[in-house]
């Protein structure tokens, strides 16, 4: 016998979220029931979910447009936020610098160059932050040098990386996860890896000889003079298992490739960091100085420039609301980190971790928000020292609404389901053919032992809701299959009426890509990272 349901009740078990299905049973008639106390319980129910056990749950749901408080569990504990915490430096970084703001990199001589070319003296590389510098960015930067008259520099190449202090690693990151692009180096000069913007690393990457025994063909993109590859790497049997890996030794930038890729398999390719971000800037627009005609007689040096030079080349960023989008939508930890050093550059004068969260807290007074509800030591939530509620996280969520960068704001966070990379994110392979597909929109968030999702959805009758959603001390897998049930339920949410839960969230599905991509739903490389 058929079921009728209420328009906007949870598809059947036919209908896939995830890996599982969440299934609908028949319900009493709505008007014996409160809509609301029924959502109720059923995210009460959800939070019984075995993968939650011994775990503490912070979730906060409020309607956005009256502020009602519809659900609320261990809203006012503090948790780690995981990259949750990108929700608030954006946020900031918005306020501080708005949306048109761009970040900056000069080309700057002791002298102007004479008739003949010439500058006497040193050229300087000035740093401001721009988390965009590809190495075709320097490549451009390099030919505006040569376009203005300079052929040749009778001085040194001076890196100026002195908008943000040297502190290039957070003290509270772990230190097992330097080799990895989500804890890379931090510097006011650096160098994007590729058009997701990946600061301070190289794209490895490794191809199978002719025939077993013969050494891999091995590289580094962007190479420069500062790095060094040491192939160790063989080509294995056809058909053999693939062990090929990558490592630098801390403190060096000596890229060692080891292990067997099988003779006709596929390529290998991965991201590995760089000692010291500046001086492989600095080495990679030598270099791009070189191939442009412009010849530096001196070395690559390091230093800060006089505040009287001749002004030679400038290169500007994109407009910070759109580099928000490969930034929120990617979940770039260097990014995050990078504008939370120029806030503080620009408030205080000092582009520190410290300066910069002291900014932030600045900005979110402004904003009306209660300071004393987030406690942030970094940019990204890598460092476990972060702290968030989950009822701040609504209130912030909330309150950038009413602010005039919003649509930009809204726009940068992972659409669910949304197969177009740029557009869908970290939340690309969740919660589709659900109500939540192409509705949630909402910022992942992940570490060992910690995972977050939190953001804006459309109820079935058009109502937008705020959720937050905060887990922390889970033992298993991160329990998004929680998280994403949490976005649909409300997503199916009525006033009118909604279907019960009668199954729990079915088990959460890794996703197609590799673990050493981030497509697949993780926001690192490395598993159980943020």
């Amino acid at each position: 016998m058929a079921i009728l349901r209420p328009r906007g009740a949870l598809r059947a078990a036919a209908v896939p979220l995830m890996a599982g299905a969440l299934l609908a049973a028949a319900a009493p008639p709505a008007a014996a029931h409160d809509p609301v106390d029924e959502l109720r319980r059923d995210l009460d129910a959800l939070l019984e979910d075995p993968a939650l056990e011994g775990a503490v749950s912070g979730v906060v749901v409020r309607s956005a447009e009256t502020g009602e408080a519809l659900y609320g569990h261990e809203r006012g504990t503090p948790l780690l936020p995981a990259s949750n915490m990108k929700l608030l430096t954006s946020a900031a970084a918005l306020d501080v610098f708005g949306t048109g703001h761009r970040f900056t990199t000069d080309v700057q001589a002791d002298t102007a160059p004479n008739p003949g070319g010439v500058v006497r003296g040193d050229l300087y590389l000035v740093g401001g932050g721009d988390p965009t510098l590809t190495a075709d960015a320097y490549d451009d930067l390099a030919a505006e040098v040569a376009d203005s008259g300079v052929r040749r520099v009778t001085g040194d190449l001076v890196a100026d990386d002195t908008y943000f202090d040297d502190e290039r690693l957070h003290p509270d990151w772990e230190e097992g996860d330097e080799p990895y692009y989500y804890a890379a180096q931090i510097s006011a000069l650096t160098v994007a890896a590729n058009q997701d913007y990946d600061t301070g690393v190289v794209t490895a990457s490794a191809e199978p000889g002719a025939a077993p025994g013969d050494p891999v063909e091995a590289g580094l993109e962007p190479m420069a003079d500062n790095l060094e590859v040491r192939n160790e790497a063989v080509t294995g049997a056809p058909g053999s298992e693939p062990s090929l890996e990558v490592t630098r030794e801390r403190g060096t930038n000596t890229f060692t490739f080891s292990g067997s890729l099988p003779a006709g398999g596929g390529d290998y390719a991965t991201l590995r960091t760089v000692d010291d971000p500046t001086a492989h800037a600095a080495h990679l627009f030598a270099d791009a100085l070189a191939d442009n005609g412009v010849k530096v007689v001196g070395d690559v040096d390091f230093g800060t420039a006089p505040r009287r030079t001749s002004p030679v080349a400038e290169r500007s960023s994109m407009e910070l609301g759109e580099l928000l989008v490969p930034y929120m939508k990617l979940s770039n930890n260097g990014h995050a980190e990078m504008l939370l050093k120029a806030m503080g550059a620009e408030e205080a004068g000092l582009g520190s971790w410290k300066a910069g969260a002291a900014a932030v807290e600045v900005a979110t007074a402004r904003m009306g928000l209660d300071p004393g509800a987030y406690r942030q030591t970094d940019g990204s939530g890598l460092a476990r020292s972060n702290r968030m509620t989950a009822d701040g996280i609504a209130d912030l969520l909330e309150t950038v609404r009413g602010e005039p960068w919003w649509p930009e704001f809204e726009d940068s966070l992972p659409l669910a389901g949304a197969e177009e990379r740029m557009v869908g994110g970290t939340l690309r392979f969740r919660m589709r053919d659900t109500a939540a597909q192409e509705n949630a929109r909402a910022k992942t968030g992940t570490l060992t032992g910690v995972s977050a999702l939190s953001g804006y959805v459309q109820s079935a009758d058009g109502e937008e809701l705020v959720f937050a959603v905060v887990n922390n001390g889970h033992t298993g897998p991160a329990p998004r299959h929680v998280q994403d049930a949490v976005a649909v339920r409300l997503a199916e949410f009525s006033r009118g009426g909604m279907q019960r839960l009668s199954a729990p969230a079915p088990a959460y599905a890794p996703t197609p890509a590799g673990p050493d991509s981030s497509d697949g739903g993780r926001e690192c490389t490395w598993a159980g990272t943020c």
